[in-house]
């Protein structure tokens, strides 16, 4: 229940909303019960026509001791004043006035309610789904690497959407209906206090009852929302990998996969649907029970004597019982959703709570630029129990060119991520000219680094968004410079719309090389002192090639770099080449000194024909 009332307590953030929904209920719940028992005593004037012969209205003396007595007994002297006055069809004409004005009273607060109500559950879902992105967007790159995205994306869409189904609707109950019932049951003991006693014994049987199908339904619950989890991320497994599943005639595996997931998402819901829904009927036999033994009691007693209550106070008191059951079953019926909206909740505070480790030092140092150098220090690193990288040392002076080559597997793009720190080193430092990087902030770090990635990410945006990406108040002309240096201007200028030409989903209207093109546009535009390149050529074809490294050299020209290749040829006039394997430096040095050693640079060298 405290991950629930994390989402109560947002709520009533919005405080104006919060009183205007409490003061309207209140006054709702007043008028509703005003439309039930204004004609209670008039039944009692229809059912014995005598009364009329000797009605005498005495006005009931002040009594703040017992203000719901004093209330009663002066509308009944009132309403038999109109009687004597005007006659009873005269009273029955007022009284149904009366009701009609109380309902539309009623309405009116209803509307007024629903008014304020509708803008705090968009707001407070909103507000969960905000802040579930941003936290999502600032988590470190291992979460990513763990979770799977179809199921990140089933919390942020399905399990909000679950939040704002049951948690927010059970806002409503929680300002309504308790408020209904405390008036009901203010009016129902100033009736009589026996019978109202007599009637609450019954319920907390109803109460038990329900917390067992809540905590089974949440049970259930979680596992229907993790299965969807898994079923998404089938679903952008498939999309994703549409043109594999073609190639291989492979229509049949993955459906089989998908089919099984699903249909037990389906099973589970069902479980879920069933359990929530059992709930309202199990709630209304209880309540039908309460009242069919209220009947029996407290008819008896009047057959017998053995009580002060008219037959038509009787008669209010089971009607206006009757509605007290209503709100009861709104909570019981909320109480099941809450369950379901708890589970939610739990998976997305998976996410909430999750430790970004990635943190800002409390004093932080400075750093816009590399005056002397970058070093690696007794580097360390490993996912979980797995090493990666282990006693890696070396420097990069500023403006030089180091290059890092070896096997797929080897750590080269891990070494590189720990310089804009997407992880943190398990053991020893990086540090900018004798300052470690954990001592900056995280955001400034990442200011003075560019990266170019195998793979170019864009956006489904325009040209012009992508490149300026991150720099939103660069100017036409700057985004324009970039691009020419990029070789990207004349592509773009041959697209449909140029600049502002949308390039769709990761760029898909675009080939290979035009994308990584703009993506060293957006790296030039954003003229950073250390550039990563992360096997930036290597998916192009020989010709994108070329026109891609000419733009690679132009970027890198005065500045601190970190080229990944796998392509040998791009890298020959690195300063120096670090040869990993197995997440060890095992060679170092420029082009022409690796090959003289003629050790596991040459063989590289020697496989792709470069000797």
């Amino acid at each position: 229940m405290k991950n629930v009332f994390s989402v109560f307590k947002q709520a009533f953030s919005y405080r104006y909303r919060a009183m205007m929904i409490i003061v309207f209920h209140v006054l709702n719940a007043i008028f509703e019960l005003f439309t039930l028992v204004l004609f209670i005593p008039f039944l009692g004037i229809i059912f014995k026509p005598e009364k009329l012969e000797n009605l005498h209205p005495v006005e009931p003396t002040w009594d703040f001791n017992s203000l719901p007595t004093y209330i009663s007994k002066y509308y009944n002297y009132y309403q038999e004043t109109y009687i004597v006055e005007h006659g009873p069809m005269g009273a029955l004409v007022f009284i149904c006035i009366l009701v009609l004005i109380a309902f539309f009273l009623k309405n009116i607060c209803r509307y007024i309610v629903i008014y304020h109500q509708s803008y705090m559950r968009m707001a407070v879902v909103r507000d969960i789904r905000k802040s579930l992105f941003s936290k999502a967007i600032h988590l470190p790159l291992s979460f990513f690497t763990e979770e799977k995205k179809g199921d990140l994306m089933s919390r942020m869409v399905a399990d909000v959407g679950e939040i704002e189904i049951s948690v927010v609707d059970t806002l409503q109950v929680l300002f309504r209906e308790p408020i209904k019932i405390l008036i009901t049951l203010t009016f129902l003991f100033a009736v009589s206090v026996e019978l109202t006693l007599f009637s609450l014994i019954l319920l907390p049987l109803s109460a038990s009852i329900l917390a067992i199908i809540k905590k089974s339904l949440k049970r259930t619950s979680v596992q229907g929302q993790d299965k969807l989890g898994e079923v998404m991320s089938i679903i952008e497994e498939a999309f994703g990998g549409v043109r594999i599943i073609k190639a291989f005639n492979a229509y049949d595996q993955v459906e089989e996969k998908f089919n099984k997931d699903n249909d037990e998402h389906k099973r589970l819901l069902t479980k879920v649907f069933r359990k929530r829904e059992l709930a309202s009927p199990l709630n209304e036999v209880l309540g039908s029970l309460v009242l069919i033994s209220i009947a029996y009691f407290g008819g008896n007693l009047i057959l017998k004597g053995e009580s002060s209550l008219t037959g038509e106070d009787f008669l209010g008191f089971i009607i206006v019982f009757s509605q007290l059951m209503r709100p009861i079953q709104g909570i019981a019926t909320s109480v099941a959703n809450l369950a379901k909206g708890s589970a939610a909740i739990e998976r997305i505070n998976k996410i909430l709570l999750a430790d970004e480790k990635i943190r800002d030092p409390e004093n932080p140092k400075e750093v816009s630029e590399v005056k002397e150098s970058i070093r690696f220090n007794n580097v360390s690193f490993g996912y979980a129990d797995i090493p990666v990288l282990q006693n890696i040392n070396f420097e990069i002076k500023r403006g030089q060119t180091i290059a890092l080559v070896g096997e797929s597997g080897s750590g080269k793009t891990t070494l590189a991520d720990l310089v804009p720190r997407f992880y943190d080193v398990n053991d020893g430092s990086i540090t900018i000219d004798g300052v470690d990087i954990r001592e900056n902030k995280v955001k400034e770090l990442r200011e003075i680094i560019g990266i170019v990635s195998q793979e170019a990410i864009l956006f489904n945006d325009s040209v012009k968004n992508n490149i300026s990406f991150g720099m939103p108040n660069a100017t036409d002309e700057q985004i324009m410079e970039a691009a020419k240096i990029a070789n990207a201007h004349d592509f773009i200028m041959s697209l449909e719309e140029g600049y502002n030409t949308n390039i769709g989903e990761r760029g898909n209207k675009l080939s290979g090389g035009q994308k990584q093109r703009l993506s060293i546009a957006r790296a030039v535009l954003k003229n950073p002192p250390i550039l990563i390149l992360d096997e930036a050529t290597s998916a192009l074809d020989t010709e994108s090639e070329k026109v891609v490294q000419d733009a690679l050299n132009k970027l890198m020209e005065n500045r601190t770099s970190i080229v990944i290749a796998h392509r040998l040829s791009t890298i020959k006039h690195a300063d120096t080449i670090y040869v990993i394997n197995k997440g060890e430096i095992v060679e170092s040095g420029d082009h022409d000194t690796l090959i003289s050693k003629r050790g596991y640079y040459y063989n590289l060298c020697n496989i792709q024909s470069l000797l």
